[in-house]
């Protein structure tokens, strides 16, 4: 099985498509996540560049916050229809809202399964805060109804929204595991979404939580005879990254530590 590392463009926004995906390839990633423009000749500049780097495209859905349920249907729609038209390897989106109802959450699922089956683009949808994935006991709760929802593992935020390791918890997390088609890299902690440092010694529980969990998607896919796997990179950008205090300096370079991440990874899964 193959596994390809993208790289966020979460955080890289100050630098023109063309220098950040030099500057990724450089770095030995196998393409990009980013979400896209709504405007077609905007869009079309952007993946076109990423077209010429011949690096590959994951895109990403994020921006839908509108609190009206049918103005969001309708945001979500085309938003995630735009993405797909741009015909990336699959949609990653974060759907709905946490204190939507169980019934509106999956008839925002459904949106995206219908443009999924007219595009023929994949769409996962990623485990989030304050979306319908907001904690694993909700998640477990989706997955036993919805028996095609797959999704993008990004279990830092369950640490948080638990405020634990979630030992507890196993069989809700042992099926999101089954459900998972693409990782996000992000180490959480029961205090918060995202680590200072993942190098650091002080993180190591932290750190080999997530990389059990990770190893347990990966065997799976291995014995389900996948042939392609793919992993973000996705620790975030100031101030998701902890800035010091007065100096509002990042504590760390969130280049270095999702470089970090991604040859770690690579490594671990050779």
């Amino acid at each position: 099985m193959k596994i390809l590392f993208f790289c966020p463009r979460w955080g890289q926004e100050h630098t023109t498509w063309d220098a950040f995906l030099k500057k990724v390839k450089d770095a030995g990633y196998d393409g990009v996540e980013a979400g896209l423009p709504m405007e077609e000749k905007a869009k079309n500049e952007i993946l076109e560049s990423i077209e010429k780097s011949e690096l590959q495209f994951i895109a990403q859905h994020y921006e839908t916050t509108v609190k009206d349920f049918e103005q969001h249907c309708d945001e979500y729609a085309k938003r995630i229809t735009n993405l797909a038209s741009a015909k990336p390897l699959f949609v990653n989106t974060q759907t709905g809202k946490d204190y939507y109802s169980f019934e509106q959450n999956e008839q925002l699922i459904a949106i995206a399964r219908t443009i999924s089956a007219e595009t023929g683009v994949k769409i996962l949808h990623e485990t989030h805060r304050g979306k319908f994935s907001f904690a694993a006991h909700i998640a477990q709760t989706y997955f036993e109804k919805i028996a095609d929802l797959r999704i993008t593992l990004d279990i830092s935020h369950w640490c948080n929204t638990a405020e634990s390791f979630l030992a507890d918890q196993q069989d809700a997390v042992d099926l999101a595991i089954s459900r998972t088609d693409h990782i996000h890299s992000r180490v959480g902690y029961p205090e918060g979404p995202q680590i200072t440092d993942p190098r650091a010694p002080e993180w190591k529980e932290a750190l080999d939580f997530h990389l059990q969990c990770w190893d347990k998607v990966i065997a799976i896919k291995k014995k389900e005879g996948a042939k392609v796997m793919t992993i973000t990179s996705e620790f975030g950008a100031p101030p998701y990254l902890p800035l010091l205090p007065y100096t509002k300096q990042p504590v760390v370079s969130q280049w270095e530590v999702n470089v970090f991440m991604m040859q770690l990874l690579k490594e671990r899964y050779s």
